[in-house]
This record gives structure tokens, C-alpha cells and sequence, in this order.
């Protein structure tokens, strides 16, 4: 389940209509998983490994990055 901290910044995020498309599908994928125990699917668990490796993105989109990363399937 995402924490409160995580899924307040993604609501802002959703908002922002400055946000990268890279940080809303992160932050959408975040609050759907807010009072869930859904799991992260391949494709948002390979742009989220992405983001995390990269010099581009900041500290919120990286730290929505990790909460998605922190929900993916174990044994994929």
C-alpha cells in the first residue's frame, strides 16, 4: 500500500499540469495502489527502474518511482 506522504504527493503531481507524462503515470499507478494490495505491472515496474536510474528526474518522481518499485511482483 502507498503511504500518505507518497500518495499526497502524487495527488499534487496529478494536478500539476507541468508534470512529465513520466511522473502522472508514476503518480497515478501510486494512488491506485493507495488502500490496495494491487501490484505494480511490468511496464510501470520498467519505467520506474528507469527513473530511478537516471540523473533527469527529481526527488518527488524518483520517490514515487520507489513506492511503485516497493509494490511490484517479487518474482517477476
Amino acid at each position: 500500500m502507498t503511504s500518505e506522504k507518497v500518495a499526497s504527493k502524487a495527488a499534487k503531481i496529478l494536478a500539476d499540469k507541468n508534470a512529465s507524462k513520466t511522473a502522472k503515470s508514476l503518480a497515478a499507478s501510486a494512488l491506485s495502489q493507495k488502500d490496495s494490495l494491487k501490484q505494480t505491472g511490468a511496464e510501470l515496474e520498467e519505467l520506474a527502474s528507469k527513473v530511478l536510474r537516471s540523473e533527469k528526474y527529481n526527488d518527488d518522481t524518483k520517490e514515487l518511482a520507489a513506492s511503485v518499485l516497493a509494490q511490484s511482483n517479487k518474482s517477476r
